[in-house]
């Protein structure tokens, strides 16, 4: 067996680099986990999560392609991505003939096609692989991955081991790179607006003297139930909004999606405001809500109400 490299080790890709070694996929004596971060103290930190398992940092995401045969990547931003992918040790000057590029991040279709025409160009493989699922999915396995791209990459057993282990489904949508890309901006559009849609209601029946926690629980008896609902809900009330999705990137996705809709010529109206009230969050210098949870979009609403 070869080496599986991962660049990326943040909130996602901690859980799931971790899952390829608590599930026997890498970290053997033959097959060691081969990783980079651009803050080096995050793959200390895996290394001491599993003192038991073989695990090689290198200094660059180059190192880590040139060592390994499958990689995959995740980051947070699109700058961040195209930064790590293109720079001088970056991802793709790691890049040769045969070597398979996995990228997981949630970009524009734009930035997709590019890595892959870049990563083609060089002899290499490319799957777009976007995954649907935040910090809590992630560490447990349960993950769904959104691909297209390389048939050859998708069907490779060790590949399929991989996603397996990182996620609880798994979904090819073609050969054309981007499919994976519009199907993620779709369901992260949406679960925007249910988050946008809850945190108003829940504004509202509170302003009429209605107690939060039991509209909770009528909205979870009722059709409009929601696994996100019922999770972030209780939170929500507390002022609790510890980031497993952290709003400036829902924002991210969401306007992603916004231009998506607009370049198709789709009516996107519900969705737009529901990014507007992300946006204006995102924001909003007094209430620093950035860099936390999704959720934290009903302190604004709130702040607005």
């Amino acid at each position: 067996m070869a080496p599986i490299g991962f660049i990326g080790i943040g909130i996602m890709g901690e859980g799931m680099a971790s899952r390829l070694l608590s599930q026997g996929v890498a970290g053997s004596p033959d097959t060691p986990l081969v990783v980079w971060n651009r803050t080096s103290a995050k793959c200390d930190d895996l290394k001491e999560r599993f003192p038991d398992k073989n695990i090689e940092v290198k200094g660059s995401a180059r190192e880590v392609v040139e060592t390994c045969g499958i990689t995959f990547s995740i980051l947070s931003t699109p700058e961040a991505s195209q930064a790590v992918f293109e720079g001088e040790d970056g991802t793709l000057a790691g890049v040769s003939d045969g070597k398979f590029i996995i990228d997981c991040a949630t970009l524009a279709e734009s930035d997709m096609k590019r890595m892959e025409g870049q990563v083609n160009e060089k002899g290499g493989q490319f799957l777009e692989a976007p995954v649907s699922g935040s910090k809590g999915p992630a560490h447990g396995g349960s993950l769904i991955f959104l691909c297209a791209g390389s048939e050859s990459i998708y069907k490779d057993t060790v590949v399929q081991s991989s996603l397996d282990a990182m996620g609880k489904a798994t979904h090819f949508f073609g050969k054309e790179v981007g499919h994976g890309t519009r199907a993620k901006l779709v369901v992260n559009s949406l679960m925007g607006t249910m988050m946008a849609a809850f945190g108003e209601s829940l504004s509202l029946a509170q302003s009429v003297g209605l107690d939060g926690s039991k509209m909770l629980e009528v909205i979870g008896q009722g059709a409009v139930q929601s696994p996100m609902y019922a999770l972030k809900g209780p939170k929500m009330l507390k002022g609790d909004h510890s980031p497993n999705f952290p709003l400036q990137h829902a924002h991210k996705d969401m306007k992603l999606a916004v231009d998506m809709a607009k370049e198709a010529g789709v009516e996107y109206a519900v969705t737009e405001g529901a990014e507007e009230l992300f946006r204006e969050a995102r924001e909003d210098a007094d209430l620093k809500v950035a860099e936390e949870d999704f959720s934290a979009v009903f302190k604004s609403i709130c702040k607005k109400s």
